[in-house]
Order: structure tokens, then sequence, then C-alpha cells
């Protein structure tokens, strides 16, 4: 049994199990684009730039298959979107845009979610990877290719319009967001 689990585990993932991974957890990676991009468009281009570079890439073992998967989309995010912190105008540009309305439509089934519209793109990447995702700080400023105190108050910030959000809206969207998590992600990390 120990041998069959470690020629198992010895694996490289291939095209048709990404392929599958893609079709069975579409709507979870579809989410993590749209939640990165707040955009449908580029949560498109995000979703199919991921599995295009899942097919490219046979240097995945089979285990690990669907959190590469997870992350091909986050560096596609990153690649197209090119946060960055200090973006204080992009910020009261997130907060008054009007697309916000479209964004939160393609949100509505996750409504506790629709509180990230207010973060910039750094903070919405830094609080989706470190608490979502759960990346350490040091793996979120080397993917975002900042210093680590940036991602330290990308987050800090994030979490302080979350509880603005619930202050505001007298409502406790940290528990849907747990129970959110809890639901669509716990199966992340399945062997």
């Amino acid at each position: 049994m120990t041998e069959f689990k470690t020629a198992r585990s010895n694996e490289y993932a291939t095209g048709s199990d990404f392929c599958g991974i893609y079709v069975e957890q579409m709507d979870s990676l579809y989410l993590l684009s749209l939640l990165l991009t707040f955009d449908p468009q580029k949560a498109e281009q995000c979703f199919l730039a991921g599995f295009e570079d899942c097919m490219s890439n046979s240097f995945v073992f089979k285990e690990r298959a669907y959190p590469w998967a997870r992350r091909s989309i986050i560096l596609c995010g990153i690649r197209s979107l090119c946060p960055r912190p200090n973006q204080e105008n992009e910020l009261s540009a997130a907060r008054l845009s009007p697309s916000n309305g479209r964004v939160l439509a393609e949100v509505q089934t996750y409504p506790d979610l629709s509180c990230l519209v207010g973060l910039n793109s750094f903070e919405r990447f830094v609080f989706i990877m470190s608490v979502l995702e759960r990346y350490s700080i040091q793996e979120c400023s080397l993917l975002l290719g900042c210093f680590r105190r940036d991602a330290i108050e990308a987050r800090t910030a994030a979490m302080r319009h979350l509880a603005s959000v619930a202050i505001a809206t007298e409502t406790q969207p940290e528990r849907g967001v747990i129970d959110f998590v809890r639901a669509n992600y716990a199966n992340r990390w399945r062997p």
C-alpha cells in the first residue's frame, strides 16, 4: 500500500487531469478570477490564460494539480492587472466606478464578498491571496513584487475596510466570508 501511494505521488498531472479540474471546479476557479479582477471580461481572460498555463506545464504532480490551477489564475491576474501598492486614486475610482453594479450582479450569489468592491486591486489581491488562499505574506510579496510591509499594510487596510462595511451595514460579513471559504476552499487540497 505504501509503495502504491509513493508511486502515485510521483505521477505528473497530464493535460486531461487539468481539463478535469477546470470542468469540475469551473465555478470556483472562475469566481477566483472574478474576485481578483472585478471585471467579467478580464476574469474570463484570466481564467482562460490560467487554463492555458496549466496545459503547457508538464512538471506538476497530480496531487498538486488543483492548487496549481488556482495559482495559475492568480499569476495571470497579477500579469493582467499589475497591482501595485499606494494606488490611492485607484481606490477612490474603485468606490465610485459605475461598473461595480455589473460586477456585483456577477457575484450576487456570494453577497458577503461584495464588500471587496471598495478595495483597490493591490489590497484585493493581498486579501484574496493571504486570507482566502492562505498564502504567507512573504509569498504574497514575492508574487506581487513588493515589500513585505506593503503586503502587510494592504492586508490591514483590506481588513479595516471590511470592518467598516460590517459596521455600516450592521451585518457580519466576516462570518459570511469565513463560511464561504469553508464551503468553497475546503476541498482544494484534495488527495
